[in-house]
């Protein structure tokens, strides 16, 4: 059984149990019949092109494809956004200092999610669940703000050792360009 993209699920589905199975019950199948043609690539963690790629974990980004991006190719961290946080920090200084990083790359895109939120959101949970998330919701109205402010983030980081070669750019979710943003 080969497994279907969301978009051919049909859309008033609504929940995660599919005709034979739950959602995750299905990638677990695709990954028994991956495992089944599987053969050890031989590779190891350090990535192949030196280079660390931040992104939004947006499913409409397949970073790969775009990129022209092979297995082994780079490191990929992705998050709500594709903002720096501290924990993106954390990825990116073991990348560079304990598997040979020296490049990353940032990468939002267009139509976010988090352009239409707000800390709001934060409240809004504290409200529903009766604690306040320790985490920021970092949210942003002005996306190529945002990238200047994640390239400024991974700039000034005194934990990263490679910061000379980061850049930043927007994808455009209907065309698939990417577009450099200026870090000035």
């Amino acid at each position: 059984m080969g497994m279907t993209t969301s978009a051919s699920v049909p859309a008033d589905s609504g929940n995660t149990t599919v005709a034979q199975g739950t959602v995750t019950d299905r990638l677990v199948e695709a990954n028994e019949q991956y495992a089944a043609a599987f053969t050890d690539p031989g590779m190891d963690a350090r990535p192949v092109l030196n280079v660390a790629v931040v992104a939004c974990m947006d499913a409409r980004l397949d970073l790969h494809a775009a990129l022209g991006l092979s297995l082994g190719d780079c490191h990929t961290i992705r998050n709500a956004g594709g903002v720096v946080t501290d924990d993106v920090i954390r990825s990116l200084t073991i990348s560079q200092r304990a598997l040979g990083t020296r490049s990353v790359v940032l990468i939002h895109h267009s139509n976010c999610g988090l352009e239409s939120l707000t800390e709001e959101f934060r409240h809004d949970l504290e409200m529903e669940v009766g604690q306040r998330p320790a985490w920021a919701v970092e949210a942003f109205r002005d996306v190529d703000q945002d990238v200047r402010q994640s390239m400024q983030r991974v700039r000034t980081s005194p934990f990263l050792l490679h910061t000379d070669d980061v850049r930043g750019f927007v994808f455009d979710v209907k065309t698939g360009l990417l577009r450099e943003v200026d870090p000035a």
